[in-house]
């Protein structure tokens, strides 16, 4: 008889989803770590990033004090130590709160590094509590294995970080960085939300991006809007643009390199920083866990799966930011949802990539959710637009922020929701009724004729759409 019903590899958000969900489904499951549980989102990602967002806001809003007739003395800084204090306080709480749940689900935690030594067997090599070998090795057998060894940090040759002067996303949510001139190669949604806090906290920010826009997988619109907002708050944007080859120059002041135009038009562009953050995406962690003692099958570095989360090997399943897509924790999460009740014989609740929710905690915030219109238009769908401005909701002017808008797109023919984008004040969260509203396959009609309270931020949706329809009375 096998240790275990399900042995999950990785700690992370799709792990332990998948790893609880499985355990109150009544199966023996045991979670192999060997850092700390909660993963990249919770320890490196998201949480550590947002908190550091969070005060970079504040910090800009106080910075608007006297316009809500608030008598304040000017801010003259950040203490970015404190900054780091909190932030590494919220993880901390965060972090004991899901150890907690380990003991309610009943699911044994394994501090080891562990791998797939045949189908249904892994080999563990335990760690103490500080991550490192105790010299300690098992062999632990399971009927099923979930894979949740989630993803690291890209590295570009030649830009190779020392976590001083040239840095990823690792070192900035760990460390207590107050830079006075950074530059920032990327500009994905990590790079606009590290560009946005630093220019927050006073920095001189530069992004250098090599596609032709920001949040290049956002609405056209959205981008715009983004770079917009972002040149007026004085961070300097070069897309479509690379680092010369051979031009970086690192001191222990800091770099000097050139940019230069991706088609090759244009001379090069001199740039200098004390801070260069490096924010070119993440690769999957699918090397050395024994994938080749199995069927599974790798593409480019990512495993492979069905729709029920299966590899091609039986009993063996993978989710998470190493099977690829949209590596969001959300969706790590639904995945590992997914994957146990594929397990346990249950109804699963399927996946609809196209249908999940994408946000940038950047300011201003950008979130989405369905197809972009480059995308419709591509596929050749007949669609109509409605777009809403933040600047006709009289809540964004309460609250002080009226830029950005509400961008809805529905079928032509049959009003279905197909797509929503947004960018402005707290739209991360107002994404989720859009979300919903694409899930239950709504009309904008729907969405329109839902009473939306006022004065909210939430009424931008619900004009959005009866903007696409040609009946807004307040646009």
């Amino acid at each position: 008889m096998p240790d275990y019903d399900l042995l999950v590899l990785g700690g992370g958000t799709g792990g332990y989803a998948a790893a609880f969900r499985a355990a109150q489904l009544g199966k023996r499951v045991a979670l192999v770590e060997q850092e700390k549980v909660g993963g990249t989102c919770l320890h490196w990602g998201c949480i550590p990033a947002k908190a550091m967002l969070e005060s970079g806001d504040l910090l800009a809003k106080i910075g608007k004090a006297a316009d809500f007739g608030i008598q304040i003395p000017p801010a003259t800084g950040i203490d970015t130590t404190v900054v780091g204090a909190r932030r590494d306080k919220i993880v901390a709480k965060m972090h004991a709160g899901l150890k907690s749940l380990f003991k309610k689900n009943n699911v044994e935690l394994i501090a080891a590094r562990g791998t797939i030594a045949a189908p249904g067997s892994i080999k563990v090599a335990l760690v103490d509590e500080a991550g490192q070998p105790t010299g300690e090795e098992r062999t632990i057998t399971a009927t099923d294995i979930v894979i949740a060894t989630g993803s690291s940090v890209r590295s570009i040759p030649g830009l190779e970080t020392d976590g001083k002067i040239i840095v990823d996303s690792d070192d900035i949510v760990t460390g207590t960085l107050h830079p006075k001139r950074v530059i920032v190669v990327g500009g994905g949604a990590v790079g606009c939300e590290f560009a946005s806090y630093f220019r927050d906290i006073g920095a001189e920010t530069t992004i250098v991006e090599m596609l032709p826009a920001l949040v290049p997988l956002e609405d056209r619109d959205a981008s715009k809007e983004l770079a917009r907002a972002f040149t007026k708050r004085g961070i300097a944007i070069h897309v479509a643009h690379r680092i010369s080859e051979g031009s970086l120059v690192r001191s222990a002041d800091g770099v000097t390199l050139s940019i230069e135009p991706i088609d090759g038009s244009g001379a090069a562009t001199p740039l200098s920083a004390d801070l260069l953050v490096i924010a070119a995406g993440r690769v999957p962690n699918s090397g050395n866990i024994g994938l080749e003692n199995t069927a599974a099958t790798v593409e480019r570095g990512f495993i492979t799966v069905d729709a029920q989360m299966r590899t091609k090997q039986e009993h063996l399943y993978a989710v998470g930011d190493v099977i690829g897509g949209l590596q969001l924790a959300h969706v790590a999460a639904h995945e590992g949802l997914i994957a146990a009740h594929a397990i346990a014989g249950q109804p699963i609740h399927a996946m609809n990539y196209a249908k999940q929710p994408r946000a940038t905690y950047c300011r201003p915030e950008v979130a989405s959710v369905g197809a972009t219109t480059q995308e419709l238009e591509r596929d050749g769908v007949p669609f109509v637009a409605g777009v809403m401005p933040f600047a006709a909701i009289a809540k964004a002017h309460i609250g002080g922020d009226s830029d950005g808008f509400c961008k809805v797109l529905r079928h032509a023919e049959s009003g279905a929701l197909l797509g929503v984008h947004m960018v402005g004040p707290k739209v991360t969260d107002l994404i989720a009724e859009a979300s919903l509203a694409l899930e239950l396959g709504a009309t904008a009609e729907q969405v329109g004729g839902t009473t939306h309270p006022h004065p909210t931020l939430s009424e931008v949706l619900g004009e959005a759409a009866l903007v696409s329809l040609g009946r807004s009375v307040n646009f």
